[in-house]
């Protein structure tokens, strides 16, 4: 969930900033068609939204065994049931039909005078014609944020057009829900998530009365990456479960101190488990117990931070950055509204321009809940961490070589990019304009080359973020309607819902229906290379899903093995051995004298294949130091060596080489202190 800025023409209250900031969050009749048409309905509701795309869909897997198809990593189809129910006017089906489903909220009507949400985001005064079917006169639309974009008949247009994988992101804001006037349940995050999850599972089972009983339909949610492999070879959509919370598990932090423990932690994580959920991000927006989050910018960032103050008690602080990576700058705009609900003698502080990090990364409670996900053979969303936070958890994945790490909506400091791809990874771009999307997709084909995946996109619909205006019918690459889908099987017509029929290139991405538009206007303007990245997003998203089910944790070869140290560091109170750094737990290490040439030696017992050496270094690292392995603990072989180690949790990989004995040979010292490892590792894979 993305919030872009839009102008207001008016002051708000308070509340208005607040949701600013946060928002960032009739009976079945027969089918015309043929039974043989397995792609079509046997009974449809009447009347409903028309789909557009003739042809059948495409099955099965290309000539090298490889699914096909586009991926959408990251939507929010049941947002209406978030913020408490009011705040995304609409529904993505209705036992009661279309005019149910697709109708605005009360307190929208008559003209929407009180579509507070609305004109925050909109700007203006918020009116507009409230009435959705059959006319959508002013709804749904590229710049309308609150109301319903994820129809399901829209959807399966979506599908129709190529897609083949989606991403539903079960989404919630507690304070969102507590600040906004209108709602219908409670704020709590879980019970959102929940019933969101049984809502999804509800519009399976209503699209499968369509085609005439359970697992017919084409929407099919799925739990695992072979389940999901078949669902698309049949020509279906899966249909993948995901979170995006700003307090999993009930984890925020209130004055620096956390309001869960790890068995809460446990106890979400089963839980969501259980549900199906398979993805998830660990903080946005706010700071939480488990990590800091990255930055808005500007006037946005200062609301922001005004929300974080009043609801965590503590405004963001910010260091310098210690490598490339940056999070958005907070800047120094104004907010002047959200700043006079501060506490007198309050006010959000300034923050230097050559320190754009936050100082929050990943707490010692979201390392928990990071290994809990791989244990789960879950997939972490990065986006919206903090890149202190990032950068930690990528290291924690390095070292387990694990590739369940996703960014699913451009919310990423792109100089991850390779880190993640290196891992086996998945990226997506938010649903940016065609002209934005084909640009930066062009500026990291060369990555995916290299690493031979599919790329992706994260339409973000009903996330309040803003979605691609129309470049005009004057445009000179217009989309020409009717055009084929990528695969040449299907004929893609405008859609027609009621008595309203958009056009991609007059109505911009108004609503899901169009991604198949979308995906043809960046094909008008990118090329047929990025849309043929686009159909092998599929193939890669599942690639990574099923690495990261198959992973095996590694055995560590040197947990409990004979080390010793060219020094060790005196104390009286406590033991800083050689086999501190070996013995299991990080609450011990080893640490040298204060000079620069020191090493630890590790006797694995028996010769092995090394092929990787993780280093938990403590406060005191090294800044260059090398691996070795011997057979004899005489000849030493250099497998890998660093001049630029910046301390944390270090992954030496190399080709595998029989060693008795690993030694971490120090050469030059990051700090004044000598050298100190909590932990070593020693793998064969």
């Amino acid at each position: 969930m993305t919030q872009q800025p839009h102008h207001r023409r008016r002051p708000v209250t308070v509340l208005s900033l607040l949701l600013l900031v946060m928002a960032v969050t009739l009976g079945p009749t027969p089918s015309s068609a043929a039974g043989t048409d397995w792609w079509n309905p046997v009974a449809r509701p009447a009347p409903d939204s028309q789909i557009g795309v003739t042809g059948e869909p495409f099955k099965g897997t290309n000539s090298q065994g490889e699914v096909r198809g586009f991926v959408d990593a990251h939507n929010h189809i049941m947002a209406n049931e978030a913020f408490g129910g009011r705040l995304i006017c609409g529904k993505p089906f209705s036992e009661a039909g279309v005019a149910d489903a697709l109708k605005d909220c009360p307190e929208h009507y008559p003209d929407g005078s009180l579509a507070i949400f609305d004109f925050i985001t909109n700007g203006g005064d918020g009116k507009h014609d409230p009435d959705g079917w059959p006319t959508f006169k002013d709804w749904p639309a590229y710049d309308s944020l609150t109301h319903q974009q994820n129809y399901y008949a829209w959807v399966e247009r979506a599908w129709r057009g190529g897609q083949r994988v989606l991403v539903n992101d079960l989404v919630t804001n507690g304070v969102i829900c507590s600040v906004y006037p209108f709602k219908d349940r409670s704020c709590d995050e879980m019970t959102s998530i929940r019933l969101q999850a049984k809502l999804t599972y509800d519009m399976q089972a209503y699209i499968d009365k369509m085609y005439g009983g359970t697992g017919k339909g084409w929407f099919r949610i799925v739990t695992d990456s072979e389940q999901a492999r078949s669902v698309v070879e049949q020509g279906k959509l899966a249909v993948v479960l995901g979170v995006e919370t700003s307090e999993p598990f009930g984890c925020k932090q209130i004055l620096d101190i956390a309001q869960c423990d790890k068995g809460d932690i446990d106890a979400g994580l089963d839980e969501l488990y259980d549900l199906g959920v398979r993805s998830m991000f660990l903080c946005h927006k706010f700071d939480n117990a488990l990590c800091g989050v990255r930055f808005d910018e500007g006037g946005l960032g200062t609301a922001i931070n005004v929300g974080q103050f009043l609801s965590t008690g503590t405004f963001w602080q910010t260091e310098k950055c210690k490598g490339p990576q940056h999070d958005n700058p907070i800047g120094g705009a104004a907010a002047p509204i959200a700043e006079e609900e501060l506490p007198a003698g309050v006010e959000v502080p300034s923050y230097n321009d050559d320190a754009q990090c936050n100082k929050r990364g990943l707490t010692e409670l979201g390392e928990y809940a990071v290994r809990g996900m791989m244990q789960r053979k879950m997939m972490l969303e990065v986006d919206h961490m903090s890149v202190k936070a990032t950068g930690r958890a990528l290291d924690i994945f390095e070292s387990e070589s694990y590739p369940g790490v996703l960014s699913s909506h451009s919310w990423m400091d792109l100089n991850w990019t390779e880190r993640v791809y290196g891992l086996g990874g998945f990226i997506a771009q938010y649903m940016h304009g065609s002209e934005g999307f084909s640009a930066e997709a062009d500026r990291t084909k060369a990555l995916r080359e290299k690493y031979d995946v599919g790329y992706g996109y994260g339409t973000d619909m009903n996330g309040v973020g803003g979605w691609p205006a129309p470049r005009g019918a004057d445009a000179s690459n217009p989309v020409t309607y009717p055009f084929r889908s990528t695969d040449g099987g299907s004929v893609i017509d405008k859609q027609t819902t009621g008595s309203r029929t958009w056009d991609l290139n007059t109505d911009g991405a108004s609503h899901y229906g169009l991604v198949p538009d979308w995906i043809e206007d960046i094909r008008q303007v990118g090329g047929q290379d990025v849309v043929d990245d686009l159909f092998r997003g599929a193939e890669s998203y599942l690639d990574t899903w099923g690495a990261s089910e198959g992973h095996k944790a590694g055995a560590n070869l040197a947990k409990g093995s004979s080390a010793s140290a060219s020094s060790s560091e005196s104390n009286p109170f406590t033991s800083y051995a050689p086999g501190r750094a070996v013995d299991g737990n990080t609450d011990t290490r080893w640490a040298s004298d204060w000079s620069d040439d020191q090493w630890l030696r590790i006797d694995l017992g028996s010769t092995s294949t090394v092929k990787r050496v993780t280093l938990e270094w403590e406060r005191a690292y090294g800044k260059s130091y090398r691996v070795e392995v011997s057979k004899d603990g005489t000849t030493w072989q250099s497998v890998w060596s660093t001049t630029a180690g910046d301390g944390g949790l270090d992954t030496a990989r190399f080709n595998g080489v029989p060693a008795r004995y690993v030694r971490i040979h120090g050469l030059d010292r990051g700090t004044d202190w000598g050298y100190s490892l909590q932990e070593v590792g020693v793998y064969s894979s």
